[in-house]
């Protein structure tokens, strides 16, 4: 199995930037394709994007392409979210998955691995 950890969320104002770290450990993380989520109080977990093994190939949600950038170090088994242009609606707890299956877009019951999440506040 791999455990993750999330960090570098925190408060930020709109139209900053945060970078978001997600730290792997137990099997090599270049096992796993990787995914970020994020669920905002009362709402459904969402999708944000993701990258595969390699870090070839990347998905982005529509709802921040353009926005963000998602990336992997694997010999430092970090994965990274830059987010740029932060509004206040990306608000929310923010969760690293990884996944045996390999692609950049995977449904969320394709990720068996979870980070405990990070939070984001963006304020206007």
């Amino acid at each position: 199995q791999v455990q993750l950890v999330e960090s570098g969320g925190g408060l930020v104002q709109a139209g900053g930037s945060l970078r978001l770290s997600c730290a792997a450990s137990g099997r090599p993380f270049s096992n796993y394709a990787m995914g970020w989520f994020r669920q905002a109080p009362g709402k459904e977990r969402e999708f944000v994007g993701g990258i595969t093994r390699s870090g070839s190939s990347t998905y982005y949600a529509d709802s921040v392409n353009g926005r963000i950038a998602i990336s992997r170090d694997n010999a430092k088994n970090t994965g990274y979210l830059q987010m740029n242009s932060l509004k206040p609606e990306d608000t929310a707890t923010y969760y690293c998955a990884a996944s045996l299956f390999n692609a950049g877009r995977l449904t969320t019951d394709k990720y068996a691995f979870w980070g405990q999440g990070t939070q984001v506040t963006v304020s206007s």
